[in-house]
């Protein structure tokens, strides 16, 4: 953990699981595909349970999953956790699941297909947030980027670009009125709604192996780790 922490903050996390698995391949949701014998979704949940053992944990599942993950709980030993029904959009999913927070905390917003994230990456971000207002987990561009245009390419600087990750942390009385306002097209994380409101972003180097499972190759590299 971050040292001078105060670390007195009740932290919640809010882990987004909405996919079908059309991506994938699969017509099992890809949150329930198995990573070394286990559902992603539950490997997410117990990265969490490790970094904080007294984390709130709220899952955000669609209606039509919900019989299926109670069978799956079933069937492994799950951390504690709120369910909740998700929305139409990662946004009105994410709504919902700060609906069930009503006090001061850190809240973080996380994909549950990414579950190889560390645990000291998880208590990094928090502790930032908990100090800075908000933190989100970025990455530095690898690869050459070029801007498509009309048609057109050109090329751009990449040390002026980063890649983000999630989760993305804030306090929750800071971030929850952005999730009271109609959905708008540049709402694309919730970092974004977060800069609507006026916010200024705070940064913290995020986790390489902290990869989001989108497509079959995803999950080979992510069973090779």
């Amino acid at each position: 953990m971050l040292s001078g922490s105060t670390n007195i903050m009740n932290k919640t996390v809010i882990i987004v699981a909405g996919g079908n698995g059309s991506r994938m391949g699969s017509e099992l949701p890809k949150q329930f595909l198995l990573l070394k014998g286990k559902p992603l979704l539950v490997h997410t949940i117990e990265k969490f349970h490790q970094a904080f053992s007294d984390l709130k944990i709220i899952v955000v599942l669609p209606q039509n999953q919900m019989e299926y993950w109670e069978k799956l709980k079933s069937q492994y030993t799950v951390p504690q956790h709120q369910i909740c029904t998700g929305g139409s959009s990662r946004f009105q999913s994410v709504r919902n699941g700060m609906q069930q927070i009503n006090e001061e905390c850190i809240v973080g917003i996380h994909d549950a297909v990414r579950p190889l994230i560390s645990s000291a990456n998880i208590q990094k971000i928090f502790n930032e947030a908990e100090e800075k207002g908000n933190a989100i987990p970025y990455l530095p561009c690898k690869d050459s980027i070029r801007k498509i245009e009309n048609g057109k390419s050109f090329s751009v600087p990449r040390e002026h670009y980063v890649l983000i990750q999630t989760p993305q942390c804030f306090k929750w009385s800071l971030i929850k009125d952005g999730y009271l306002l109609e959905e708008h097209k540049s709402f694309t994380d919730d970092a974004s709604v977060f800069e609507f409101l006026g916010g200024n972003i705070h940064l913290v180097e995020g986790d390489a192996f902290n990869i989001k499972i989108t497509y079959p190759e995803d999950l080979k590299y992510a069973e090779s780790l």
